[in-house]
């Protein structure tokens, strides 16, 4: 396989990741709006345990989703670049676990992910709106 082929399938591939990530997001938001409409039928501590816990799973998705987004910039430079090493293609993995950061690296990526505008939008409201509700 000619390497800027190799190069352009893992575009590709990484692209629909990024797209059923942008889709799982989603549905999270989706799902914690559902569980605060029906927050009165739960024990009062339940339902904003669990908005935290959606909250915090979409911040580990959208971090996996940036890890996508960074490699799919990298192939588009090589790309342009003409680059023709075929050396350079499918090294997701082998490249972040050069630079993985330790688990509190890890921690620290989450949360900051789960604090970006895009990501906290409805999260905050939800666990107010679930309190305005069950009053």
């Amino acid at each position: 396989m000619h390497s800027n082929t190799a190069l352009q399938q893992e575009w590709i591939t990484l692209q629909n990741n990024i797209e059923r990530y942008e889709h799982s997001a989603l549905w999270l938001k989706l799902v914690a709006v559902v569980l605060t409409l029906g927050a009165g039928s739960l024990p009062p501590a339940l339902a904003p345990a669990l908005l935290l816990i959606l909250w915090l799973q979409e911040g580990i998705f959208r971090t996996s989703q940036a890890r996508l987004g960074e490699r799919i910039v990298l192939i588009e430079q090589l790309l342009a670049a003409g680059e023709a090493d075929a050396g350079k293609a499918c090294q997701l993995h082998s490249q972040w676990l050069a630079q993985r950061p330790g688990w509190f690296g890890l921690l620290l990526e989450y949360a900051h992910s789960a604090l970006r505008p895009t990501v906290a939008f409805p999260y905050p409201l939800l666990l107010v709106l679930g309190v305005l509700l069950r009053g």
